[in-house]
């Protein structure tokens, strides 16, 4: 459910972005996208947390029974969240001007004031989303996160167009009217968080927990003790804290990052509008494919942790190993190819989804060469969702603190020291990233073998998805170099894409990446695997 929520997300994303570039051009998306920085490091700051903290403590008392204590959880958690909610609002509304002037982008204030209330919105919705998690009800998160993506996609190109209209200056468009329409883009989130925070509470107020908890029922669940408020609240904060810093640190780096990346170009002479235009259209195209793929990996991340805590409690060390195990190979069969692809790909992929024919500046900048060297860490940046989920689920929260400081010291050191450079400029950003996210995924690998006892089943998860993927990336490129001598560049990407889609499904079986007993585990398994089998596919 939240794998396919997050695809419509990304795709309603997508929506957004594609007409939004070239309706605000990349001078408008680089406020955009810079206000939007900083609001997802006040965000994951204010709300990484304590879903995580809350699916953990709920999903473990109702495995014992004690349903009187889930609710006390969830009681507890959202009048947190409602005054967290509250101080990342002040923040952001009383410190834009601070803001603006670390980017080096004067107006970048209207932007950071019109998303600054979506903090209170999405702190409320967190805690409902993180009890229902922890009832394993992944819908409501699900229809929530698509309603605020519909949102943001229709109001916000609907605004995008009046204040490019209404922000002109005797006709002509200035950086002031980029900077005030990119305000009112944004203003289209702000309004979708809230429209969805509305659903969830509706939703929690007619939700039936008595069917949930039948499973897990005992005859004394009335008579369990509940732990005071001071104990949760403690317990709460003990694992939701490590999970926030972690989970923030990531956020807040790409927010420095940015800063450097203003003020290293701004030290080699390039000027604000240039400096917004670079920074949009890095962060609108390459940053936007390279999120695209982990919207297939965030779900499972997000779903393992209850299940993974619930098995600690209910089953043995040989099945939490085989679902770490499965979690590891269905990440790499995604993420891996999805890299290569990008790579490989990356040019007729970036014309195909942005048209900027209206905005010729925008072409100056090679973003496809940023989104060949970025869209490697693809894979890194799916194990690390991966792992830091695993980590989480065995109540060892503070380790992915330690990985992500070491892969956030990499990227910002790299990003200083090349970005400054005249021959390597913003190309310094996405070797920095590549770097960063190998380093966390070292790190978190060693704490969970040393802790956790796991190590993956090497070649299963993954040296088989890498043959299959490189299959996958070679029929790519050369479809794409053939078909692009007789058709033109966009049609020859979308059946350069089917070709590698197909061609990666046959490799997939023919270097047994995908066990029979694996297939036989999905819906209708049996007959799946029964039709492989007629085709000669699997054995």
């Amino acid at each position: 459910m939240l794998t396919i929520a997050n695809l419509l997300v990304k795709v309603i994303g997508m929506g957004l972005k594609i007409p939004l570039a070239g309706i605000i051009g990349p001078n408008g998306m680089g406020y955009y996208t810079s206000a939007y920085d900083i609001y997802v490091w006040l965000y994951m700051v204010s709300t990484a947390g304590i879903p995580v903290a809350i699916s953990i403590m709920i999903s473990d008392s109702r495995s014992k029974g004690n349903f009187r204590e889930a609710k006390k959880i969830f009681k507890i958690a959202l009048w947190s969240f409602i005054v967290i909610g509250i101080v990342g609002m002040s923040i952001m509304i009383f410190g834009s001007k601070m803001f603006s002037a670390l980017y080096e982008l004067p107006e970048l204030y209207w932007s950071i004031i019109a998303i600054a209330p979506t903090l209170l919105f999405i702190c409320i919705s967190s805690a409902i989303r993180g009890y229902f998690q922890g009832y394993q009800n992944m819908v409501p998160t699900a229809v929530s996160e698509v309603i605020e993506s519909f949102g943001k996609l229709l109001l916000g190109i609907a605004f995008a167009v009046w204040g490019m209209k209404t922000f002109m200056q005797d006709g002509n468009v200035t950086e002031s009217t980029y900077a005030k329409s990119a305000a009112l883009t944004i203003l289209g989130l702000t309004i979708g968080v809230f429209i969805s925070m509305i659903y969830l509470i509706v939703k929690k107020m007619t939700f039936r927990e008595e069917l949930y908890n039948a499973e897990f029922e005992r005859e004394d669940s009335d008579k369990l003790s509940v732990r005071t408020g001071k104990q949760l609240l403690k317990t709460l904060v003990i694992i939701a804290v490590p999970v926030t810093i972690s989970a923030s640190m990531m956020s807040f780096t790409n927010m420095i990052d940015g800063m450097i990346i203003a003020n290293r170009l701004s030290g080699l002479g390039f000027d604000p509008p240039v400096i917004s235009g670079m920074l949009g259209a890095f962060k609108t195209q390459v940053v936007t494919l390279f999120n695209l793929p982990p919207a297939l990996i965030y779900p499972i991340s997000a779903s393992l942790v209850p299940y993974i805590s619930t098995v600690r409690n209910t089953g043995t060390k040989e099945q939490l190993y085989t679902i770490m195990n499965s979690a590891v190979k269905i990440t790499s069969l995604i993420a891996m190819p999805c890299a290569l692809g990008l790579c490989v790909l990356s040019e007729p992929i970036i014309s195909l989804m942005f048209d900027m024919s209206n905005n010729p500046e925008a072409m100056r900048y090679d973003t496809p060469v940023l989104l060949s060297v970025q869209s490697l860490a693809v894979f890194f940046l799916g194990m690390l969702a991966i792992t830091n989920s695993f980590l989480q689920a065995h109540k060892l929260e503070r380790k992915p603190i330690i990985s992500i400081l070491a892969g956030s010291g990499v990227k910002l050191l790299t990003s200083y020291l090349l970005i400054g450079n005249e021959n390597i400029q913003i190309l310094g950003a996405p070797i920095g990233t590549v770097l960063c996210y190998i380093t966390i995924i070292i790190f978190n690998f060693y704490f969970i073998a040393k802790h956790i006892g796991f190590v993956p089943k090497f070649g299963r998860v993954f040296v088989r998805p890498l043959i299959s993927s490189v299959i996958c990336a070679a029929a790519a490129f050369g479809s794409f170099w053939l078909l692009d001598r007789f058709l033109s560049p966009k049609i020859a990407v979308l059946i350069a894409i089917v070709v590698a889609v197909l061609v990666y499904a046959v490799a997939v079986f023919l270097t047994r990446s995908i066990t029979a007993d694996e297939i036989k585990m999905l819906p209708k398994g049996e007959k799946i695997y029964n039709k492989l089998c007629r085709i000669g596919i699997m054995k």
